[in-house]
């Protein structure tokens, strides 16, 4: 008869905190590993019957669910938040794996969802996005600021686009010398436009999406259409509000 090994895992930046029942709910192991895929899967090779494994959503949570997903029989992301009992009573890593570990084997955990093959490239990708987005935002808000202290006129969203900038450059000139520091500001702005682009090879080359759903592909080619036109409408109005909520 093979037996059911129940794992919980508490992840941290530098060593995981491992604690393994039998179905009876005994604890048949207990160790620290260093937080490195060969090390997880020396330990996880060594186990024997049907192994099922928890952790809770954090930073390690894709890059583990993806390592470990096609090695265990059960893996469970679970909500930190909804882990009430977790927070009861004394707290270490040491119990808090072993509570993961029984509350695993009985069944008490709400998972988060990974998708079949997790969402990480997704995930990066979209954060990749808004990020790149938020700073565009902060550098087209400097060079307003800057033509606004000079008292220069500069509504719309032309003083962005490049096939302007020499004629708004040019206004700065007039009169006195302007700010050096003005045309750091526009080279922010073109690098900040370039790595937005970078994320549009999704619409152009399939092969880097192999493992990412058709929804996925669609979403991310959507994402880089938003940026593809024209710099001057790459700003933070123009994200989806379904594509906010997962920033």
């Amino acid at each position: 008869m093979t037996s059911t090994k129940y794992i919980g895992m508490d992840v941290h930046k530098e060593s995981i905190s491992i604690a393994v029942r039998n179905d009876a709910g005994k604890i048949v192991m207990e160790c620290v590993i260093e937080t490195k895929a060969s090390m997880i899967l020396d330990l996880i090779d060594g186990l024997r019957g049907e192994l099922q494994v928890t952790f809770e959503e954090g930073t390690w949570a894709a890059w583990l669910y993806d390592l470990l997903k096609p090695r265990v029989t059960k893996l469970v992301v679970c909500d930190p938040r909804k882990n009430a009992s977790m927070r009861e009573g004394n707290q270490s890593d040491k119990i808090d794996a072993r509570r993961l570990a029984e509350l695993l084997r009985l069944n008490h955990l709400s998972p988060v969802y990974h998708g079949e093959h997790g969402l990480r490239s997704l995930k990066e990708l979209v954060r990749s996005y808004l990020t790149i987005t938020k700073d565009l935002g902060r550098v087209m808000s400097r060079v307003k600021a800057i033509y606004r202290s000079w008292a220069i006129p500069c509504t719309g969203k032309q003083v962005y686009a490049s096939r302007h900038r020499a004629e708004w450059m040019g206004k700065l000139g007039e009169g006195e010398k302007p700010r050096l520091d003005f045309p750091l500001y526009y080279g922010q702005l073109r690098a900040a436009f370039a790595a937005s682009r970078s994320i549009c090879w999704v619409s152009t080359d399939a092969s880097p999406v192999d493992e990412m759903s058709s929804a996925a592909v669609v979403f991310i080619t959507a994402l880089a259409r938003l940026i593809s036109s024209d710099e001057s409408q790459c700003t933070e109005s123009r994200i989806p509000p379904f594509c906010r909520r997962l920033s």
